[in-house]
């Protein structure tokens, strides 16, 4: 399957919101799904270190990165995030280390690219409600990417529907 979203979309448009946002696959999987684990923060990627560091089989993280500039994903996290089986990381913001982060078996998308890191000061918050481009995503929500873009769903959807 390389087309994830037009067959969600197909046969759960009323199920699914989809981010209208741009984001950019920047990760060695460009298709991934899972539940939905949130941060919010902003110049500080010191919650996202912290959240990745922990078991993430079957988990997406969703970052709201609240117009940081800085870049609040590296290489040194992401392959942290590989290491402890997190199926993608989605930020509302910022990355930085992309020819490295193409070579990860993870997916990775970000509104865009920026070389500079933030401060690590352990500001933001884990497990909160966020609201990105009008669309409110819950911890424990699932979400689906691929190169279409980003899909939420408030519960996991069958995906044997989609071999028929």
């Amino acid at each position: 399957m390389l087309d994830l979203l037009p067959d969600l979309f197909d046969h759960y448009l009323d199920k699914l919101s989809l981010l209208p946002s741009t984001f950019i696959s920047y990760g060695g999987e460009s298709l991934f799904y899972g539940e939905v684990v949130t941060v919010g923060c902003f110049e500080d990627n010191s919650k996202v270190k912290w959240v990745l560091s922990q078991a993430g089989k079957g988990k997406v993280l969703v970052v709201d990165g609240r117009g940081s500039s800085r870049a609040l994903l590296g290489d040194m996290i992401a392959k942290s995030a590989v290491k402890n089986e997190w199926e993608g990381i989605i930020i509302h913001g910022n990355i930085r280390d992309v020819m490295c982060m193409r070579a990860l078996k993870i997916g990775v998308q970000a509104l865009g690219s920026n070389p500079i890191k933030t401060e690590k000061r352990n500001r933001g918050e884990i497990n909160i409600e966020l609201e990105i481009a009008g669309v409110n995503i819950q911890p424990k929500m699932w979400v689906y990417a691929d190169a279409h873009g980003v899909a939420f769903s408030l519960k996991a959807l069958d995906l044997s529907v989609l071999n028929e």
